[in-house]
């Protein structure tokens, strides 16, 4: 039995092959965020739209998508929570096959823009081809690593992302660049897992629970001093309000729902250097 957690790159090529296959449609019928299916009612493996539906997007939301878009994955709604407004740059932290992408740029309208990071070739490749086919010219879709972004500094109005940053071995970076890339007075709009407190050393060791965004997840009060020390301020971490129905769908035999939670996070950039003590006030 292995005794000890894997290495960020072991992490970090697992999750890769992982979301790859899913991509290609190879892993299973299923292709929802976590390792083991989410069931529907029946006791089948539950639909990408179910899944979705579970996370908070309306009908209309997945009307307006193209085909293939939505891969089941997620554990909220990030664009619903990011408010966006026309004429908006946004930033779409593992964008997968595009669906929060697509959602976000009907919102920005043609005189914003989205762009898509992925690290997964085969996703960017399946989003690209999404995005040529439903003929979405305000979006881009970028292969790159979420630690060290393809974007300029200061070229981002808000970032959103879906059940992704739990996937990477070390948030910091990951917030780091986020803060770089935003411009002064940007947002933060993310959903993700959550820890309730330090993981068992035994989850942190498997490696199915990192890319099924269970065992990656960060404590609360780490993850709210990550957000600080990278310059956030008016940061917020709360759990969604389904947040036991999205953990038991993905495992429902273990008592995940006790141990981590289905997050909205959002922080912001302060508008101007500050180093008083009123800073972010």
């Amino acid at each position: 039995m292995n005794t000890t957690q894997p290495d960020s790159e072991t992490i970090r090529e697992e999750v890769r092959r992982h979301y790859g296959a899913v991509a290609a449609k190879t892993e299973g019928s299923s292709s929802c965020c976590s390792s083991s299916a989410p069931r529907a009612a029946g006791g089948g493996c539950c639909s990408a739209d179910a899944q979705a539906r579970t996370l908070g997007y309306s009908e209309a939301d997945l009307a307006s998508i193209p085909e293939g878009a939505n891969l089941g994955l997620g554990c909220g709604n990030p664009v619903a929570l990011a408010s966006l407004t026309a004429g908006q740059v946004v930033l779409d932290l593992g964008a997968g096959a595009g669906f929060d992408a697509f959602l976000a740029s009907r919102q920005v309208g043609p005189t914003g823009r989205v762009i898509g990071v992925d690290m997964t070739a085969e996703m960017v490749a399946k989003a690209r081809a999404n995005a040529k086919r439903s003929n979405y010219t305000n979006v881009d879709f970028r292969l790159g690593e979420i630690e060290a972004l393809p974007v300029a500094d200061a070229s981002i109005d808000v970032i959103i992302s879906n059940c992704v940053i739990n996937l990477c071995p070390d948030k910091r970076p990951v917030y780091r660049e986020a803060f770089r890339v935003l411009r002064p007075g940007g947002r933060l709009a993310v959903s993700d897992v959550v820890a309730r407190a330090e993981l068992p050393e035994e989850v942190k060791r498997d490696l199915a629970l990192h890319s099924g965004c269970l065992s990656g997840a960060t404590p609360l009060a780490e993850l709210t001093r990550i957000l600080a020390e990278a310059g956030f301020v008016d940061i917020g971490i709360k759990p969604k309000g389904n947040t036991d129905e999205i953990i038991t769908s993905w495992e429902s035999k273990r008592g995940f729902e006790s141990k981590v939670f289905a997050a909205e996070v959002t922080a912001r950039k302060p508008a101007a250097a500050c180093c008083g003590p009123d800073c972010g006030a």
